[in-house]
């Protein structure tokens, strides 16, 4: 792994805590809060919101794990080492700040946000495929037969 992988990777560690407290606040307020309880849209999107930053997270530290095995430019593998933990930060924004009124009956504009993220998720998870996939067609034939 390389030296800017390994400290992405340090930082997205240190921000993983932050998914657990949304889960405690979000457990608080449906525990305490009989407005949020009462407010059905509100729930699902933050309960949304919290899962997607965790999963998105998690899977920032698994392409980690593969962009320095990709034939791509190291300008592109940043687009990647960035892709996925913006996506994890966008995502969850647009659910939680869509609906942070506890009476909102519908999202506001900020659920755009949500596409915006589903963007650069895609492009960051197709710029990595398409770099593993030239980085295997691209080795040499006894690179594969000899690690058998």
């Amino acid at each position: 792994m390389s030296t800017s992988s390994r400290r992405m990777a340090g930082v997205l560690l240190i921000v993983m805590p932050t998914v657990v407290l949304g889960g405690v606040s979000v457990l608080t307020l449906l525990v305490n809060d009989p407005a949020y309880a009462a407010n059905p849209l509100r729930q699902d999107l933050w309960r949304a919101g919290h899962a997607h930053a965790g999963v998105l997270l998690i899977l920032s530290l698994v392409a980690l794990r593969y962009v320095d095995e990709t034939a791509l430019r190291e300008r592109t593998r940043w687009f990647i080492r960035l892709a996925f933990p913006i996506a994890a930060l966008l995502l969850p924004l647009a659910y939680f700040l869509s609906v942070l009124s506890p009476t909102a009956e519908e999202p506001n504009a900020l659920v755009n946000l949500a596409y915006v993220g589903a963007v650069v998720l895609v492009a960051g998870m197709l710029a990595l495929g398409v770099g593993l996939v030239r980085h295997r067609s691209s080795a040499p034939a006894e690179e594969f037969t000899s690690a058998r």
